[in-house]
């Protein structure tokens, strides 16, 4: 504990580091604040249907935790900040087969803002589709019409999808001045937010069904804790997990000059063994969502069966897919985002080899080779653990809110995020000689 708050001052000593994190803070909450703002129109005393099926799990379930608890209270931020993470899927996979989008990934910065403003745009017209499916389903998800003051006519609809649409779009902009200007990467601090506002209210239903029924009582509680965090340190070793490549590098002589021998100074390239992040869930989860909404727009028997197997996010068949999308996604967003061609190139001009394999091109093909090597275990690994809520509501009989936190995309983005933060934190203690939060130990002279 003293080495924590001593951590603590060194972070608060740091102006910098602390008005980041002033401000992120300050952000965070001027979200978790829009997501209980009601849509003008709706009364929110009647919207207690609408919460009830959100927080039984289900496809509900997570799009409700994703904008922590906005989806169930027909928030200004009830679309969240999902619409900008469909656009950016499609963006990164169209960038595979367009040209144009080929050849800013390879201008740079500027690359890059064009990119992102593609980004944005795709967001807005992703957002004037949702939120008028939004709007109409609230009535099939349960909500009577008397909770619409104003009817559902257009002077109710039109300003309600402008909203909407704003509140997407201000979210993203929050998003990305947390980024810019805060800790940490914005997008995926509003997720995790959101998600840890769903995570007391779904623990303490768990734990009211498990006192109150009789159904296990306090020991039951406890066993199911320990397993949660196990679960938590085996994703943070699948997130921290590293296969190092030992890395040679000449020696410079006195003429100036290199002299290439085994005496040179000896690193490390250090090759994740889940390179991608929680990217292959959340491409596996917006993907998910499809065809239960696809066969939902038709009456035939072979839709329904569709509807029911997808529906049904704990059932064998969504898993069963779901884990395959994973690996699959995993794959490619490793390969897309890990350049094993640079990093050869690189190594070749700073006088660096592996031992046994020539610089160029043939260094790229093995790291290729190890990182596709890696992949697979990871991969596993990654849909082992997004696949895991499943299997504990089947065996141990969690209820469905509670075990959404046993793995899942859930939790991967709530260990990959903290860590993240975490690490950018760590580097500014290290960096005007603290010792960061990754280590304990006295400050540095």
């Amino acid at each position: 504990m003293k080495k924590f708050i001593e951590t603590l001052t060194n972070i608060w000593k740091i102006e910098e580091l602390r008005n980041r994190i002033i401000l992120t803070l300050g952000i965070l909450l001027v979200y978790r604040f829009g997501a209980h703002v009601v849509l003008p129109g709706i009364d929110s005393e009647q919207l207690t249907r609408l919460t009830d099926q959100t927080d039984g799990g289900g496809l509900l379930g997570i799009l409700n935790a994703f904008t922590g608890g906005a989806f169930a209270n027909a928030s200004v931020f009830a679309l969240g900040i999902m619409p900008y993470i469909s656009a950016s899927i499609v963006v990164q996979l169209m960038g595979i087969a367009i040209p144009y989008l080929q050849k800013l990934q390879k201008e740079g910065e500027s690359g890059r803002k064009r990119i992102n403003q593609i980004t944005r745009w795709l967001t807005i017209a992703i957002c004037i589709v949702q939120a008028p499916a939004y709007l109409y389903g609230l009535g099939a998800l349960g909500v009577p019409d008397s909770a619409f003051l104003l009817g559902k006519g257009l002077n109710f609809i039109i300003p309600s999808v402008l909203i909407l649409v704003t509140g997407t779009i201000f979210a993203m902009w929050l998003g990305e001045k947390i980024t810019d200007k805060g800790i940490g990467n914005g997008i995926s601090l509003l997720i995790m937010v959101g998600i840890i506002a769903v995570l007391p209210q779904s623990f303490i239903q768990e734990f009211v069904s498990r006192v109150s029924e009789n159904n296990g009582g306090l020991m039951l509680i406890l066993i199911e804790v320990i397993l949660w965090f196990v679960v938590i340190l085996a994703s943070i070793m699948l997130v921290m997990a590293t296969r190092q490549i030992p890395v040679q590098y000449a020696r410079r002589t006195a003429t100036g000059g290199f002299e290439k021998n085994v005496f040179g100074s000896r690193q490390y390239i250090p090759l994740k063994l889940n390179a991608s992040g929680v990217m292959p869930i959340i491409f596996a989860q917006a993907i998910m969502f499809v065809p239960a909404a696809v066969a939902g727009l038709s009456q035939s028997d072979t839709a329904k069966s569709i509807q029911a197997a997808f529906g049904d996010i704990f059932g064998l068949w969504y898993n069963l897919v779901f884990a395959l999308l994973i690996i699959v996604f995993t794959y490619f967003y490793t390969a897309i985002t890990v350049p094993t061609n640079k990093m050869a190139d690189d190594l070749k001009r700073s006088g660096g080899f592996i031992a046994g394999i020539r610089p160029g091109k043939e260094t790229g093909d093995y790291l290729d080779k190890i990182m596709s090597l890696i992949t697979f275990p990871g991969s596993l690994f990654l849909a082992l653990i997004a696949i895991l809520p499943a299997i504990v509501v089947k065996i141990v009989g969690i209820q469905q809110g509670w075990a959404l936190f046993y793995g899942g995309t859930s939790l991967l983005i709530m260990v990959g995020v903290a860590i993240d933060t975490m690490q950018q934190v760590n580097s500014y203690l290290l960096n005007r000689h603290y010792d960061g939060l990754m280590k304990t130990g006295k400050n540095r002279k």
